[in-house]
Parts: structure tokens; C-alpha cells; sequence
């Protein structure tokens, strides 16, 4: 089993800045993927960003890149997404979550085995 816990979410205004953390905790994998989703009010649940942990391959949904960056700390078995830029369409509550396989479908949540509880990002206009 593997925990995640996020934090650093919060209430920004437009153009601003914030850094999530996902700290891990419990099973260890070989070769894992570790991504962030969110979801707003009324909508599916979307791919924003994923790391592989063994290389530290990135990929973003085309909406974020440019303005997120998805990074981790091996130490902390932490992986962190900063936010810049932020705009109120970026309004969600974002999501952690571990892929044990890193499979090559990395933007479907139905690849990812582990969930973090949620934090709430509020971007004002």
C-alpha cells in the first residue's frame, strides 16, 4: 500500500503562484510514475502532469506546459508541481497519484493504483 498526502493548495489571485506537495509513504516500486489530475465542479477528472521516477521523464497536458513544472525530491519521496501563471479555468481540486507500472497511458487515471486525498486550488479573477 502507498499513501499520498498533498498539500499547499489555497486561494490565488490570477497571475499568481503556488507549489503543491505530494509526500509518499508505505510500498516501494521499481519502476513507478507519479502524476498530478484535477477536477473541477461538473467535470471529469483530467491529466495535468507526470513524473517517472527512474530517469525523471515529464509530461504535461498542453493547457499547463509552460506555466506548471512537476519536479521530486528522492530523499522525501516527495513530488512536487509548481504552479506559475496561475488563471481561474486552473481552478480545481488537484490530485496526487502513483502509477506502480509507469504505463505509457500515463494521462488515464485508470492506470493509477494510488490517490491522495485532494487540495482545493482557487484562482480569482
Amino acid at each position: 500500500q502507498v499513501q499520498l498526502v498533498e498539500s499547499g493548495g489555497g486561494l490565488v489571485q490570477a497571475g499568481g503562484s503556488l507549489r503543491l506537495s505530494c509526500a509518499a509513504s508505505g510500498s516501494t516500486f521499481s519502476n513507478y510514475a507519479m502524476g498530478w489530475f484535477r477536477q473541477a465542479p461538473g467535470k471529469e477528472r483530467e491529466f495535468v502532469a507526470v513524473i517517472r521516477w527512474s530517469g525523471g521523464s515529464t509530461y504535461y497536458t498542453d493547457s499547463v506546459k509552460g506555466r506548471f513544472t512537476i519536479s521530486r525530491d528522492n530523499a522525501k519521496n516527495t513530488v512536487y508541481l509548481q504552479m506559475n501563471s496561475l488563471k481561474p479555468e486552473d481552478t480545481a481540486v488537484y490530485y496526487c497519484a502513483c502509477d506502480p507500472r509507469a504505463s505509457a497511458i500515463y494521462y488515464s487515471p485508470r492506470v493509477y493504483a494510488y490517490w491522495g486525498q485532494g487540495t482545493q486550488v482557487t484562482v480569482s479573477s
